[in-house]
């Protein structure tokens, strides 16, 4: 691929990339349709649950460590993002926590 046509696919992804962000704020400046309010308010939660079931869903509650590490950081996740209600620090909390058990840097006493 020649330098032109990297810098013109570039160009292309960028124009996509703009058109998908800005088109909504475009085409709704006044007022938006009750079907987009509803969206804008139902699916982050909906979004946080399918990442929550993503999450635990190979959790081996019968064997090694019983899931321990997975719900001590679903836990810190939880009460994190009841306390700073900031659900970027809630989630990288809880993915600190669980990898620090799975580096081996902290071990459960059991």
């Amino acid at each position: 691929m020649t330098v032109w046509q990297r810098i013109i696919i570039i160009a292309l992804c960028i124009l996509g990339t703009m058109l998908t962000r800005f088109l909504p704020f475009i085409l709704f400046q006044k007022n938006t349709p009750k079907t987009v309010q509803y969206l804008g308010k139902a699916l982050p939660p909906a979004s946080f649950a399918l990442l929550l079931v993503y999450c635990l869903r190979n959790v081996k509650l019968f064997s090694g460590n019983h899931g321990l590490p997975e719900f001590l950081a679903l836990g810190l996740t939880i009460l994190m993002h009841c306390w700073k209600r900031n659900m970027l620090l809630s989630i990288f909390s809880g993915t600190v926590l669980y990898m620090l058990f799975q580096q081996g840097i902290l071990i459960l006493p059991f």
